[in-house]
């Protein structure tokens, strides 16, 4: 692999509870590893106060250009994706931490282009997906018939909006949504990022054919669940192919993010930093 692609200077877009833990990671793993913090942007300024050092603060987003980043990690909001994706890739690759902002077909054909014109690359966590290689190479064979993803925790747990946001909880488990992810991902923003990656993982299905399903179960105070069942082409007597996993993702009452899943971007990061840089949209 050529050393130019490897990313050395990375930027951060975001510093909530996953852009902080990547940021000290940064910060005192990144030099042993050749990964230098160039500069951290949040839509409020203040929260970077007293912990990011004045020297790396971005104030203007549109400005993260004059600190030659190599790789910008957007840990914030799909808006920020929506808004200032394909700006981003004019001068960096791109790791999405929000794919669900892909569901809007126009962003996704926004980073498309952006990333064959500028020769950048985008990377798509995988965030709490579990087993997406797998999904990757089913779907890549042509024996991937189905795919489902539930994704279940507590009411306090959610950050619905529209109409998702005015469904009351009024029994012990509610689905607050079941059908296909593309119509989920703009209501619940950032609860649906793991079946957005799973659309992602199996493009001959993608955001129309995935289907993701939403669950507030009133006993999940300090977890978020994630079952995925796919099956795939029948065999010799007739009987389908099929997995089911059921993941258990720790996390603080409240949190949208499970502890598991910062883990897994950590990862994440440091995977797409070893990839080539190539146009188009790749998990990681």
């Amino acid at each position: 692999m050529a050393s130019d692609s490897v990313p050395r200077r990375v930027g951060v877009v975001g510093y909530g509870r996953l852009g902080q833990s990547l940021v000290s990671h940064l910060l005192t793993q990144g030099p042993e590893l050749g990964l230098e913090l160039v500069f951290v942007w949040n839509r409020d300024p203040g929260r970077m106060a007293g912990s990011v050092p004045p020297s790396l603060q971005l104030q203007n987003l549109a400005a993260l250009g004059e600190r030659h980043p190599d790789l910008v990690v957007e840990v914030a909001h799909p808006q920020i994706i929506q808004e200032s994706g394909a700006q981003i890739l004019r001068h960096a690759n791109l790791l999405v931490g929000s794919p669900s902002a892909l569901a809007d077909q126009a962003t996704e054909q926004r980073l498309l282009e952006a990333s064959h014109r500028w020769d950048h690359a985008v990377f798509v966590a995988r965030g709490a997906l579990w087993g997406t290689e797998d999904i990757t190479r089913l779907d890549a064979a042509g024996g991937l018939q189905s795919l489902r993803v539930t994704m279940a925790t507590h009411p306090n747990g959610f950050r619905l909006e529209g109409p998702l946001a005015a469904v009351r909880s009024t029994e012990h488990r509610t689905v607050l949504y079941e059908g296909p992810v593309r119509g989920l991902c703009p209501f619940a923003p950032r609860n649906s990022n793991t079946m957005a990656a799973a659309a992602l993982a199996a493009p001959s299905l993608g955001f129309d054919r995935v289907v993701g399903v939403l669950v507030a179960d009133l006993s999940l105070a300090d977890m978020h669940v994630v079952d995925v069942e796919l099956t795939g082409p029948p065999g010799p007597t007739g009987r389908c192919f099929a997995v089911h996993t059921h993941r258990e993702n720790p996390a603080e009452p409240g949190a949208v993010t499970g502890s598991a899943t910062v883990t897994a971007f950590w990862r994440s990061l440091l995977g797409c930093c070893q990839l080539p840089s190539r146009p188009g949209i790749h998990l990681c």
